[in-house]
């Protein structure tokens, strides 16, 4: 029988045995210390239990719903005190490299198909009618210049916009009557909803895209006319001081019924649903 050998273990030796796990318990240490710095100040106040139970509250209310949610709906199922924008932004946070989004749109959140992946819902994806070529400069037009008119519209096209054009844009739910105009006539006034930021994936107004962004994206001509600009759109919910509520009264109002109706012998078939040019209004989108 050959008695067993013993290996006499030095503490060099223990130490670099040791080394490897060490490392890696260093390299824990820190990730949990990334972790708990990336956590809002309020939210560590809160236990684990707590915490975990808030944000899947809210991940329930915000995964049934079926428009965007604000915070202030949100709270209403939490304790009072509790903050809620905190709360969401670590599950932003969460959610930031998985297959749904938790994103933020025209002041509300919503979960969304993360864009890198948008290419596997498009057979699903119902079949809308395409804008016209009248109607998305229009909309733009709106956008840009809110609260804006008819005839100020069509001052800036250069043409004259049809009613079916507004028609069309007012059934999609992204344009909205404002007010009336301080002017003879009291024209409509027109505006964005809250749908035309959720349809376009815009927080605010503001959001949409400036003179540089539209030339690198290719939507305006590289050799623009002298004085050319595009505005900073506003983002208003009540009236501006040259407008009045829509249901003001108006000794004209029976002579002027709504900028809507339009004699169909002026109106004409064009395709576009537009007359012919105008002459050049402003050098502005």
């Amino acid at each position: 029988m050959v008695p067993p050998r013993l290996t006499l273990v030095t503490k060099d030796d223990e130490a670099n045995d040791n080394a490897p796990h060490e490392a890696e318990r260093q390299a824990i240490d820190e990730a949990l210390e990334g972790i708990e710095q990336a956590v809002p100040d309020a939210v560590k106040a809160l236990t684990t239990t707590d915490r975990r139970e808030k944000l899947r509250v809210l991940e329930a209310l915000l995964f049934a719903a079926s428009e965007p949610l604000d915070e202030a709906r949100l709270a209403g199922h939490l304790t009072e005190g509790d903050d809620v924008r905190a709360l969401l932004a670590e599950l932003q946070a969460f959610y930031a490299d998985r297959g749904i989004r938790l994103v933020r749109v025209s002041g509300k959140w919503a979960f969304r198909t993360a864009e890198d992946l948008s290419y596997l819902l498009e057979r699903h994806a119902k079949e809308e009618r395409r804008l016209s070529k009248a109607a998305l400069e229009t909309l733009a037009i709106i956008a840009y210049h809110q609260p804006v008119t008819r005839a100020e519209v069509e001052e800036i096209r250069g043409v004259t916009t049809s009613g079916g054009t507004l028609d069309i844009l007012l059934e999609t739910g992204w344009v909205r009557p404002r007010g009336r105009r301080r002017a003879p006539g009291k024209p409509i006034t027109y505006g964005t909803t809250d749908l035309f930021l959720n349809h376009f994936g815009l927080d605010n107004i503001k959001d949409l895209p400036g003179l540089a962004e539209l030339k690198g994206a290719g939507l305006l001509d590289s050799t623009l006319p002298p004085g050319f600009s595009v505005p900073e759109p506003t983002d208003v919910a009540a009236l501006m001081a040259d407008e009045l509520p829509l249901e003001s009264d108006d000794e004209d109002h029976g002579a002027n019924q709504s900028e809507m109706e339009l004699d169909p012998a002026e109106e004409g078939d064009l395709p576009d649903g537009d007359e012919a040019a105008k002459p050049d209004g402003d050098n502005q989108v």
